[in-house]
């Protein structure tokens, strides 16, 4: 299926009030649609805000092992210095700049879906797993309503949350993206406002706790929006706060400076119920290629913005959001 093919679909559905779930890659171009009796849950797990397929395995009793073996700082560093050229020539305010970690761990994709605390989970065919805490859109009652994440920093270091607050880099960066979410939602929608600006949440990992930065931004749909809610999910995308701004411009840059194939990564997934939708990032990303585990992370880099630090951000996002209780 293509992007065209898929817009066509979702609008169908949405236009009979016909229940489906989507996976959408980066590129938008290998979008997925199911109904949900379609879905073989031997292959495709899904848990989108507690709508899932599945039910919860038994509590898990071994320990974890989980190594990562990222690219080394000079091979970042030169990535990332190629993003402040084109940041400081004007070509992108904003962009999201990732990259593949190898990893090693005794948990199965599966395992790491059934036992991971997260908003948004999907199992894809033993290819890979998402375990997201990120929401792309929610539409509820004619209302759309997107909660861009930018902003993350270690729980434990004192004070982390007034520090991540107050950073200038940071708050350059989320405003940037806020700028970005109301520009797409007046695409779709009126009356864009921001609703809620940087709220922080909490989120526990194998390792240590995060606390994450997120906004809430919302507009006014017209009452007939099923019949095209293809056409306002594809207009988004691909999503903001993974990608940058302007969008056009930063996504060639990604492509140029990243080297490697994205697939789903970045990509969104979420379901229709027929009468509202609900959908996620596709971050915090694990994938099976021929029997190595690849995990994909990274963050929004801008003119504030300091090589090392973004670069241990990406290896802190490297994680399974697993605790055990003893």
């Amino acid at each position: 299926m293509n992007r065209e093919q898929a817009i066509l679909q979702m609008n169908e559905y949405g236009r009979a009030n016909v229940p489906f779930i989507f996976i959408i890659d980066f590129k938008m171009m290998s979008p997925l649609i199911f109904q949900p009796d379609e879905i073989n849950p031997e292959e495709i797990l899904f848990d989108i805000n507690g709508n899932t397929n599945c039910k919860n395995e038994s509590k898990l009793t071994k320990e974890i092992v989980f190594k990562k073996y990222p690219i080394t700082f000079n091979q970042y560093r030169n990535a990332f210095d190629k993003v402040i050229q084109n940041i400081n020539s004007g070509n992108s305010y904003l962009l999201n700049l990732t990259f593949p970690t190898k990893i090693e761990t005794n948990l199965t994709l599966k395992e790491i879906f059934f036992h991971s605390t997260a908003k948004y989970k999907l199992f894809y065919k033993n290819e890979f797993i998402v375990f997201s805490p990120e929401i792309f859109v929610q539409i509820k009652d004619s209302i759309i309503s997107s909660y861009p994440m930018k902003g993350t920093i270690d729980a434990s270091i004192e004070c982390a949350e007034e520090k991540i607050l107050s950073d200038k880099k940071e708050l350059a960066e989320h405003r940037t993206i806020i700028d970005l979410i109301r520009n797409d939602l007046s695409i779709v929608t009126k009356k864009v406002r921001v609703e809620k600006f940087r709220y922080v949440e909490k989120i526990k990992t194998n390792e240590k706790d995060l606390f994450q930065v997120s906004s809430k931004i919302t507009g006014e749909l017209s009452s007939d929006y099923r019949k095209r809610i293809g056409e306002i999910v594809f207009s988004l995308l691909p999503a903001g706060s993974i990608s940058g701004a302007p969008k056009k411009k930063t996504v060639e840059i990604i492509e140029e400076v990243e080297g490697y194939n994205r697939g789903y990564y970045t990509g969104i997934f979420g379901c229709f119920d027929g009468n509202n939708l609900d959908s996620g990032v596709m971050i915090r990303f694990i994938e099976n290629q021929n029997g190595i585990t690849i995990f994909k992370s990274g963050g929004g880099i801008t003119a504030f913005s300091n090589a090392e630090s973004e670069y241990q951000e990406l290896i802190d996002k490297v994680y399974v959001p697993i605790v055990r209780n003893n």
